[in-house]
């Protein structure tokens, strides 16, 4: 890898803190994210495997429109009958292993009519396409069939680069590229996986009163079994 990255990305202000990174792999989940207030149902859908960054997407869109997370497991129709009358919004994370019984079909399609009715949005986070969430009622069935369903990969090598970079950069660490060239064909395909690189190798390199060169990527490396 030469001096300047070989790779064109944009940074987007997260709403957590931190940056979040645009590529081809999740350009079109954000683009929509963007465009969140003139969707044309009142559902929109991002899926894709574990790791590809929807969680983050998702705190994104709350930040962006003072949405709030629905668990769906654990308060009762009330409760969130009362915090949709708050924040209209709702984003609701693996929204396909929710839907496991006709009874929590009902549930959400209660949750659904009433946000719809006070012109609210509700974004749905899932590992699966919803053509494979497997729902038997039919009415829960249109609606999630005539919403538009984004799906995003796993983090491809430019995204992982840029992850890198920029969660290094957050820790006022400077890196050499030929560095996170090595790391980049190593590491598992996740913001998780990256996230915790970047942790362990900061503390070795502090440990060992050392910069992060080849030799401590290694190490970590074989720590995390990669």
């Amino acid at each position: 890898m030469s001096n300047q990255l070989p790779f064109e990305f944009d940074h987007r202000p997260s709403f957590d803190g931190n940056d979040y990174l645009v590529t081809n792999t999740n350009k079109e989940a954000v683009l929509w994210l963007d465009k969140w207030s003139s969707w044309y149902s009142s559902c929109c859908i991002i899926y894709g495997p574990s790791g590809c960054g929807k969680s983050h997407l998702g705190n994104v869109f709350m930040s962006m429109s003072n949405a709030v997370s629905a668990n769906l497991d654990h308060r009762c129709l009330e409760e969130y009958d009362n915090s949709i009358n708050i924040n209209h919004n709702i984003v609701v994370d693996d929204i396909d292993e929710k839907l496991k019984t006709l009874a929590d079909e009902k549930n959400f399609l209660h949750i659904y009519n009433n946000l719809t009715l006070r012109g609210g949005k509700i974004l749905l986070l899932a590992c699966k396409a919803p053509v494979h969430w497997g729902l038997k009622l039919a009415d829960l069935r249109s609606r999630i069939k005539a919403s538009p369903a984004i799906g995003i990969g796993v983090p491809d090598d430019e995204l992982i680069c840029a992850i890198l970079i920029k969660l290094f950069s957050d820790r006022q660490i400077r890196i050499d590229l030929r560095v996170v060239e090595y790391i980049v064909r190593r590491i598992e395909r996740s913001f998780i996986s990256a996230q915790k690189f970047v942790e362990k190798a900061d503390h070795a390199a502090l440990a060992q009163n050392k910069k992060i060169s080849l030799g401590i990527a290694r190490e970590v490396l074989n720590d995390m079994g990669l």
